[in-house]
């Protein structure tokens, strides 16, 4: 039994390390807004080339949280931290942080981007509202997953909130937004 309880105080302890890593170089070496809105273009560009369909699914949306270059790594715990923007109506009308630890199968480093789409006003509005907003918690996000060449067909997504993660390479197993906070910033 005490063995157990070593082991997990170790666990919690890298697991706080490896977020330290990634989250401490991230508040220090924030970026500026400009950076920011120039990386949410640049995904937001690649997803409407890369998807058919997104460009309407974009254009129906009451609002967009885009997370670009969102850096997660682990091994067997794992941390990941981003910066991003929301945008209304095709303008920046707000800046937030990413952030989520984890526990479990998982090996290796990657960079993501990651697209939340709000597709009703109560659920962009509740968002809006929150001083800090936890994935699962405060709201919940369907992950839409596309095979190749696959289109969105947005009458069929009938769900508040569906997210997109863009560009998964590397060795992680884990996949998913569950329990990721989300943070507005002061830019």
């Amino acid at each position: 039994m005490r063995r157990r309880q070593v082991y997990r105080s170790i666990a919690w302890a890298v697991c706080l390390g490896l977020v330290s890593i990634l989250i401490l170089p991230g508040v220090s070496s924030a970026r500026s807004a400009q950076e920011i809105d120039a990386s949410v273009t640049a995904v937001l560009n690649r997803f409407t080339q890369q998807v058919k369909g997104s460009r309407e699914l974009l254009q129906t949306a009451r609002g967009v949280l885009v997370f670009a270059d969102v850096i997660k790594a682990g091994i067997g715990v794992g941390g990941e931290y981003g910066e991003g923007a929301l945008r209304i109506r095709g303008k920046t009308v707000a800046y937030y942080s990413i952030a989520a630890a984890s526990i479990g199968i998982q090996f290796g480093a990657q960079k993501k981007d990651i697209i939340i789409v709000f597709l009703q006003d109560k659920a962009l509005q509740d968002f809006q509202a929150s001083d800090g907003w936890q994935v699962g918690v405060d709201g919940s996000v369907v992950l839409v997953d596309l095979a190749a060449g696959a289109s969105i067909d947005s009458s069929k997504l009938n769900k508040p909130i569906v997210g997109f993660v863009v560009g998964q390479k590397g060795l992680m197993y884990n996949l998913t937004l569950e329990g990721a906070k989300i943070t507005k910033l002061k830019k």
